[in-house]
This record gives C-alpha cells, sequence and structure tokens, in this order.
C-alpha cells in the first residue's frame, strides 16, 4: 500500500493557544495532542487574512489576497484562479471535500473530484458589508454573540457532526483491502467549530465547570486605549458592548467546550482511518483559517493582525515529518498547496508558478529560517485603511495605511503589549522590515486597488442603499 494519502482537517477559528499541547493547561484537546506527538507542530504559522472568505481563497490558489484579490467577504474564491485540488483531479487523484469551503457558490467549479455537504456564501454574494469600509454602519448582527452562548445546541454544531459522519464513511468506502487501494486520496474536511456562536454541546460545556479557566487572559480594553485602526474593527463590529462579566466568562467557557468537541470529531476520524487500516499510510493535516480574540481587548472573532485572530494552529503527522518536533520557521496557509503537491508525489512544474508557498516538507526538516517573512494582509469591514502584518524572526511588524505602525517582539512579548516602533533603538530593525513588506507589495496602491474592486462590486450588487436594506447576518446558514 502507498504512502501518499492526504487527510486535510480544518477548523474555523480556533486560536492557536487553545490547545493543551502548546501549554494551556485548562484546555482539554488529546486528540490534537496526539497529533502534536506524532507529528510536526508549526508553532509560528499565520493566516494569509484574518477572515474566512479571502483566508480560504489563498488556501485554495496558494497565493497572496492582493494577487488572488479575493478581498474580504464578498469577493470569494470562484475557481477562477487554479488551486491545488484542481491540479489534484487533473493527474487523477481523488480529491473530495467535506464541510465548509466558502467559496462563492454551488455552480463554481471547485477542482473537487466531489463535494459533500459544502457550505458557501448566503446567496453567492457572502458579507456585502466588506465592500463599504470606512463607511459600514455598527453591525447589529453582533448583539448575537451575547444572545446565543453558553451551554447548548445550534444548528453550526449538528453540522459539524453530520461533517464527522460523512467523512468517516468516505473513508470506510475507499476500502484499503481493494486493487484502488494504491491509488492515492486527498480528503478536506473542513468543520465550522469553534466559530461563533459561542454556544457548546452541554457534555463539553461542562467539563469545564470545575475548571479555573484562564480568564485573565482575555481581558477588554476600552475602546479609546485602543491602537486607532484597531479601534475602528472594534467600533464596526461591536461584540464587547453586549457583553457583561458573567457573559465573557461563559463565552470562554463555550468556547473551550467547541474546542474540545472539535477535538472529538478528529478523534472520530483519526480512529477511521486507523480501523480501515489507512492511518500508516496518511498524512494529517490540522489547521486553522483564523484564529479567535475571544474578548481580548474588547475584541471578538479576528480581523486583526494579534496574535489572536492571526496565528493558527498548524500540525502535520507523516512519513515525510519528524514526531513530536517543533518548527519555529514562520509559516503560512500558503504553504500547504505546494506540501500536498509534494505528499502525493506530484511533478513541482504542476503548480503555478504564481504561488507564494513553499513546501512543509522541506520548512519542517529544515533549521529555524529566521529570515523568512510570512505576509498576512486585511482589507474587509471595518478596515480604515488596509492591514499588513510581516512576521520575519521573533518580530511581528504592523503597517495600517494611514494609522501609526506597530512592532513586537512575539517571543519576549506574546500578549503584544509594547509598540517596540516607538523606541529609538529599533529603528533600524523597522527600516528593515518596512523594506521587507515593501519588496513584496506597495500597501499604499494594494490598498487603492482593494477599494477599486470593492466599489466596482458595491456598484454591480445595487450600492451601498441595497447592501443596508439587505442587512448583515452573524454567521453563513449551513446549507449555503
Amino acid at each position: 500500500m502507498q504512502g501518499n494519502n492526504v487527510l486535510f482537517i480544518m477548523a474555523d477559528e480556533h486560536n492557536y493557544n487553545c490547545i493543551n499541547a502548546v501549554g494551556n493547561n485548562s484546555i482539554i484537546t488529546p486528540n490534537i495532542n496526539n497529533l502534536i506527538k506524532g507529528g510536526t507542530l508549526f508553532s509560528n504559522a499565520y493566516t494569509p487574512s484574518p477572515l474566512c472568505v479571502p483566508a480560504r481563497a489563498s488556501l485554495a490558489t496558494g497565493t497572496y489576497v492582493h494577487k488572488n484579490k479575493y478581498w474580504d467577504g464578498a469577493h470569494a474564491y470562484d475557481g477562477k484562479v487554479m488551486g491545488w485540488q484542481h491540479i489534484l483531479r487533473e493527474n487523477n487523484i481523488n480529491v473530495t471535500s467535506v464541510g465548509k469551503l466558502h467559496y462563492k457558490d454551488r455552480t463554481v467549479d471547485t477542482g473537487f473530484t466531489e463535494s459533500i455537504e459544502p457550505m458557501h456564501l448566503k446567496d453567492g454574494l457572502g458579507d456585502l458589508f466588506g465592500l463599504l469600509r470606512e463607511d459600514m454602519p455598527p453591525k447589529d448582527a453582533c448583539k448575537r454573540l451575547s444572545e446565543e452562548l453558553g451551554r447548548g445546541e445550534c444548528e453550526y454544531l449538528e453540522y459539524d457532526r453530520l461533517i464527522t459522519k460523512k467523512a468517516t464513511e468516505w473513508i470506510q468506502n475507499q476500502d484499503s483491502g481493494s486493487d484502488n487501494s494504491s491509488e492515492p486520496w486527498v480528503l478536506f474536511v473542513s468543520f465550522v467549530s469553534p466559530h461563533y456562536p459561542l454556544v457548546s454541546p452541554p457534555y463539553y460545556y461542562d467539563l469545564y465547570n470545575d475548571i479555573n479557566l484562564p480568564y485573565d487572559n482575555y481581558p477588554s480594553q476600552p475602546p479609546g486605549k485602543l491602537h486607532s485602526w484597531v479601534r475602528g474593527i472594534r467600533e464596526s463590529w461591536p461584540y464587547d458592548d453586549y457583553m457583561d462579566n458573567e457573559k465573557r466568562k461563559i463565552a470562554v467557557q463555550a468556547y473551550y467546550g467547541m474546542c474540545s468537541f472539535m477535538d472529538s470529531n478528529v478523534g472520530q476520524i483519526v480512529n477511521e482511518l486507523k480501523q480501515s487500516n489507512f492511518y500508516d499510510n496518511t498524512t494529517i493535516i490540522y489547521a486553522s483559517d483564523h484564529g479567535e480574540s475571544l474578548g481580548n481587548r474588547g475584541l471578538w472573532g479576528k480581523m486583526t493582525m494579534y496574535e489572536d485572530s492571526s496565528s493558527i494552529p498548524l500540525i502535520i503527522s507523516g512519513k515525510d515529518f519528524k514526531e513530536n518536533s517543533i518548527c519555529e520557521t514562520p509559516v503560512s496557509l500558503l504553504d500547504i498547496y505546494p506540501t500536498i503537491l509534494d505528499i502525493t508525489s506530484l511533478d513541482k512544474s504542476e503548480a503555478s508558478p504564481d504561488i507564494d508557498g513553499k513546501s512543509l516538507i522541506k520548512i519542517g526538516n529544515s533549521k529555524y529560517d529566521k529570515e523568512r517573512c510570512i505576509l498576512s494582509e486585511y482589507h474587509g469591514a471595518g478596515a480604515y485603511g488596509g492591514a499588513f502584518m510581516l512576521r520575519m524572526g521573533d518580530y511581528k511588524y504592523i503597517y495600517y495605511v494611514g494609522h501609526e505602525r506597530e512592532l513586537f517582539d512575539v517571543r519576549e512579548d506574546p500578549n503584544e503589549e509594547v509598540n517596540l516602533c516607538d523606541q529609538v533603538k529599533y529603528n533600524e530593525l523597522v527600516d528593515k522590515l518596512d523594506k521587507e513588506l515593501n519588496s513584496i507589495i506597495d500597501p499604499k496602491y494594494v490598498d487603492s486597488m482593494a477599494r477599486q474592486s470593492q466599489s466596482k462590486m458595491l456598484d454591480e450588487v445595487g450600492g451601498k442603499d441595497f447592501v443596508l436594506k439587505r442587512g448583515n447576518y452573524a454567521g453563513t446558514p449551513v446549507g449555503s
């Protein structure tokens, strides 16, 4: 039996620090812990954009947001830029998706051989508020966070149970003992958890009843004390306006419960790999599309370049990756495209010459590269100017169009409390990182490009009045 199968499990909005094996002793994630024990943890992994739709478009295409131009929650992946899944299918590799894709709609050729129970944008349009940028009114749908909270059930949880059922059935149907078992396959299983609403199944919520949860890790902060760009996000997405201390505690407990629920689904799928005799011949990837702020600084959801939002869990277990290993070189979801081609032994010439990632097989088995740069960008709802984050070595540099820059030593200051841009001794480093950023893009020009695309789409859908009349919503409905 060959060893080139890939099981790629993606969570939605999973905060990197909400995994037991990375140092959070309060959270219960035994199955993800086992993946880390049996593989490589990429401890400095980032999303290309801290928002579902552009992050997933970049994952598919292996390209930066400014290159593929899937800018925000309305500009969704439409298959026009070929993705890794198209390449696999063209090379007769069965590449199947189960669950959330968040592409434009079901008419799009996503590249998958089959898409089971997919979730796409609502009405094929998604969140049009991203087209308004500074003109966006505060999202009243944010109130839902405080209203649907705690111990219970919701549509997303049931959808995730269905995803697990369909994924395990798919693996069973591959039949490792058949003549076709030597044919490699790639299964992309994409969950909604632990994306809000922060409602946890009772069993998983109750796991934390007697645990002293680290509420102090998620302190609120008055909007006036926030960085000016971040304050725009806080005011446009006013989740915290509806929260009090008791609700914040319930929210944290629910989120922890949802992470444990997510972990249990991972365990069921990995166990099916073992039962079906595929485990030793399959590389397992676990990642999230972006993080979750969980009330830190008074922010909920994603949309910023702070670690809670932009960093992601990324774990790979398989024959090409060291066991119980940590790779500290900065990496990105963009690196998954060439990695999957590598694992499935496809000729690298098959990859688009435009991709921006590198194979994680090589990165994971090489020494720490303190010069490697990772870029993330945000152009969506509430962005008062484009935001661009560059991670290199221990430092994170954030350039905001029209706002003060930020620089953090993430190793020494993991909570990102001290902006080093204000200190003269870091002037040389700031200049170096600014030059690195500008060698990749011109931030002001990219911001202008994004606004032009958004203005064009706004006209096409019927203008600002149409967007306001359509209203906003707090999450994509199942079945979209």
